[in-house]
């Protein structure tokens, strides 16, 4: 994003852009007029083809037009002297694609063997063909990028071994996704291999002795191989789940090592007693105390007081009628993010799930839109379809080498990957708290469908629509009582 202009200063600058009005440094005085500095750098930038027939770069202006610098009478060299391309230029009289391509090159080969790593071939290739090659320039030439790409180039084995034994960085974990994403290193759980790293470190917080053993075993067998999904992919959200759980279990078993109090020697009013003493996330211990006892290291008999379902906070009718108003009438938020925040109001769709959605559960023609989110195509109408008919002409995140082809519809800053569904989250607060709306229009939905149809439609398991359904009778019938009291009077 480029920075914005300063306030027009005639005191400094008298003459005024013959373009723009505006009162700036005049970089250039052209057949048309003199030119500040911003006009005159988006002239290099305009493109299009001329009244004359000439196609490229259109710096010049007649009759109110773009015109080609032959037409305009312009002198400005826009020839790129290692391509022959006409563009703006960077310096030496080069482009920003050459620039650039000489930059990869020199960053990823060895240069004491002047070759290039097989992996980082196809990386280098990718970064050449940015279409916009200044943000390439930009990053390349940050320091620590420089840093890490010129001795990534001089390694024997690229491999995720090699790069999990470098410090842990943004950089590194972003040119891991690179590689992956154009194939110079195969594809892997990166969640599940962030969780094995983080509980390796957390084990030791535990001094070593029984207890810090049966962390290892409740990590390893319980939630490293629970935490993988059907597709063999661990989501986010149970990296997240799989992170707290094990901070609650260490809380838990520092409590009991404080006491001297073993696993088989836990009292119930000892875990009533550590439960009732912190927070509500202490609820999350269940899921050790389940396997401990399928591990026989405690009673059998053991409980913990669960958590209580229909507490969490539900957006009302008429909220979500006003947060969609605001929503629909595009109210500074991009596309993608009205697109989401339709599918949490409308269609009551987890952020978790929305992230993850492709284009290939996308129709859009003429006539209509629709997405699959269940077993059902659901027709999105005018005006909730504009977004993806804005996405499917502007995908945008598409002139880097970060997302090449990518069948995400929510692109995150990642290689190859989607956004994060907490850092969508924290971005649909401006309109709405996600959670709170999400169930709030569940529990409309089961007021208007049959619970098999809606199940099946919005992609829930039908005990889970059930569920809000009867909630969602049991207020009503609250506010029916209500209304009745004052008239048994």
């Amino acid at each position: 994003m480029s920075r914005p202009r300063p306030p027009s200063d005639p005191e400094t600058w008298p003459i005024p852009c013959t373009r723009c009005r505006g009162h700036y440094e005049i970089a250039a005085t052209w057949p048309d007029g003199p030119v500040c500095r911003y006009c005159y750098q988006a002239a290099k930038r305009t493109t299009g083809t001329c009244a004359c027939g000439h196609t490229g770069v259109l710096p010049g202006r007649l009759d109110g037009r773009p015109a080609c610098r032959n037409c305009a009478g312009i002198t400005l060299n826009l020839d790129c002297r290692t391509c022959g391309a006409e563009t703006e230029l960077h310096s030496h009289g080069q482009c920003w694609s050459c620039v650039l391509a000489a930059a990869v090159d020199r960053l990823l080969t060895n240069p004491h063997t002047q070759q290039m790593h097989p992996a980082l071939a196809p990386v280098a290739t990718a970064l050449k063909a940015m279409t916009r090659p200044n943000s390439g320039l930009t990053w390349l030439n940050q320091p620590h990028v420089t840093a890490f790409l010129t001795d990534l180039a001089t390694t024997a084995t690229i491999s995720h071994k090699a790069l999990d034994a470098l410090p842990p960085s943004r950089t590194r974990d972003y040119v891991r996704a690179l590689l992956v994403a154009h194939g110079g290193l195969p594809p892997r759980d990166e969640n599940l291999a962030r969780f094995t790293t983080w509980s390796q470190d957390a084990i030791q917080r535990l001094p070593a002795g029984e207890h810090r053993e049966a962390l290892r075993r409740f990590i390893r067998w319980h939630l490293a191989r629970r935490m993988t999904t059907t597709d063999g992919k661990t989501t986010h959200g149970a990296f997240l789940t799989a992170k707290q759980t094990t901070t609650v279990a260490i809380d838990f078993l520092t409590w009991l090592t404080s006491r001297d109090t073993t696993l088989s020697e836990l009292t119930q009013a000892e875990l009533d007693a550590w439960q009732a003493g912190g927070p509500a996330t202490r609820e999350l211990a269940d899921r050790f105390l389940g396997w401990a006892i399928n591990a026989r290291l405690v009673d059998s008999r053991l409980r913990m007081q669960p958590h209580r379902r229909g507490t969490a906070v539900r957006l009302s009718h008429p909220e979500q009628a006003r947060a969609l108003a605001r929503v629909v009438d595009r109210e500074k938020l991009t596309p993608r993010d009205r697109l989401a925040a339709i599918l949490v109001l409308v269609l009551a769709q987890q952020v978790e799930d929305v992230v993850r959605l492709t284009w290939d559960q996308v129709t859009v023609d003429d006539d209509r839109v629709t997405i699959t989110i269940g077993a059902h195509p659901v027709e999105l109408p005018p005006p909730l379809d504009e977004p993806l008919r804005q996405l499917v002409t502007d995908p945008g995140q598409d002139r880097t080498a970060a997302h090449p082809h990518s069948p995400w519809i929510f692109r995150g800053h990642s290689p190859g990957q989607h956004i994060d569904a907490s850092h969508l989250r924290r971005r649909l607060k401006t309109v709405c708290a996600p959670r709170a709306a999400r169930l709030g229009t569940l529990e409309e939905l089961t007021k208007l469908s049959p619970i098999p149809v809606l199940a099946e439609i919005l992609g829930y398991h039908p005990s889970t629509i059930e569920r809000h359904a009867t909630n969602a009778a049991s207020t009503y019938a609250r506010y029916i009582a209500a209304r009745q009291k004052p008239r048994e009077r």
